[in-house]
């Protein structure tokens, strides 16, 4: 077990939060768990952090408190009771209010936490499962389920995920509450005029078009459609291949396919694979379309990211994409794993500046409007207030609200 901070010595009144997740690095998730614990009240709780195998160190110093404990269990792959007794442990000793944990990899810390006599056990529901994308799997349906009196609570990330607790999971519409992810619009900001030069990257010509995404290169993210994509699309349009250039951004199983790809089509010299980068910010700011081009999805904290920053996006049309993008306003949605309907879209967005500068412009007002990361954060700790407090029926009434502001 490794701490990579130190707990405070002196006796602390606040309740603690232990946060459960399989690995702390980077990802849509993990990004959601920092956002919430920087920007929570420092006098409302305490927060540990708790990864399930490892933690990256550099990710990490995202955190902006030096009052959290992160600790990594080194769990090894696949199912282990060891942990079980490990986290039981863990939970005398720390003696947490609230265990949250995140996704199904994380939520067999909720038995012990049970049986360690933490009164709030949170469950969380980001993402679909690699192996589930459609969520029909039986056996993760019945892990869920075999789980289920163990949780007091669910959190779902969007209404797809909201229906697939209920519906399938067979949970209480009572016992879960949607809440979408925020974004810090102030950190995520259009360019103040025209694109910005990325640091490092080699397409600094005002007059090309940039077309890109940013995350970890793995499976269930398919970068390698995007990729697939943007060489249909030089091919498609000779005449854009002068001024049309890729930047995917991040490190992963995937990255050594997607260089193999662009090579095979003699497209290595239009493309820009920088590994990871802690400047995504910046980076998104030297972008002129984004693109997410996922097999599944929660609430994607990159196209908020991107519409916050005033791109056009366009995403796949699975998960919680569809709450997020507004088809034909804020961007494009197309079918998941169809690199010509892609390449399609992202040709349309570079042919038309006026249109993708106004789609951009609509994804900044949404977020603006509907998914700033202030009002996440109140949501958070007003749920987190009312289950400590036991007041159920406040959280039903929480719950019935959020579906009314987001009918609105």
């Amino acid at each position: 077990m490794m701490a990579s901070r130190q707990r405070r010595s002196v006796p602390d009144a606040r309740p603690l939060i232990a946060h459960i997740v399989y690995r702390f690095t980077v990802g849509g998730l993990e990004n959601g768990v920092i956002n919430l614990v920087n920007r929570m009240p420092a006098d409302s709780y305490r927060h540990t952090i708790i990864a399930l195998t490892d933690v990256s160190p550099r990710f990490a110093k995202r955190l902006d408190r030096d009052d959290i404990e992160i600790l990594a269990l080194q769990k090894p792959e696949g199912h282990g009771w060891r942990v079980y007794a490990q986290l039981h442990r863990l939970f005398r000793r720390l003696d947490p209010a609230i265990v949250h944990t995140r996704n199904l990899a994380a939520l067999e810390a909720t038995l012990p936490a049970w049986a360690a006599g933490v009164p709030v056990r949170i469950h969380g529901e980001h993402g679909r499962d690699v192996g589930d994308l459609d969520g029909s799997n039986r056996k993760y349906q019945w892990i869920r389920r075999l789980h289920r009196p163990f949780v007091t609570h669910y959190i779902a990330l969007s209404h797809d995920l909201e229906q697939y607790l209920c519906r399938s999971v067979g949970v209480p519409q009572d016992r879960v509450a949607q809440i979408y992810n925020g974004v810090d619009a102030q950190r995520f900001h259009p360019a103040s005029a025209g694109r910005e030069p990325i640091e490092g990257c080699p397409f600094r010509d005002p007059a090309m078009w940039l077309v890109g995404t940013v995350g970890r290169l793995q499976p269930v993210k398919d970068q390698l459609n995007l990729v697939r994509a943007f060489i249909r699309a030089v091919t498609l349009a000779p005449r854009q291949k002068k001024r049309m250039r890729l930047v995917v951004v991040g490190d992963g199983p995937l990255y050594s396919g997607a260089l193999q790809l662009l090579k095979e089509a003699d497209c290595a010299e239009l493309a820009w694979l920088p590994g990871e980068r802690d400047d995504v910010p910046e980076i998104l700011r030297g972008l002129d379309c984004f693109v997410l081009p996922s097999l599944a999805e929660g609430v994607s904290n990159t196209i908020l990211e991107a519409m916050a920053t005033g791109l056009p996006v366009v995403a796949t049309d699975v998960g919680g994409n569809r709450e997020l993008v507004e088809a034909g306003r804020s961007g494009e949605l197309v079918p998941a794993s169809d690199a010509e309907a892609l390449a399609q879209r992202i040709l349309a967005y570079a042919r038309d500046p006026e249109a993708s500068h106004q789609a951009g412009r609509a994804g900044r007002r949404r977020i603006e409007h509907q998914f700033s990361i202030e009002a996440m954060v109140q949501r958070y700790q007003g749920l987190y207030d009312c289950l400590l407090l036991g007041h159920a029926g406040r959280v039903q009434r929480v719950s019935e609200a959020q579906h009314a502001a987001w009918k609105d």
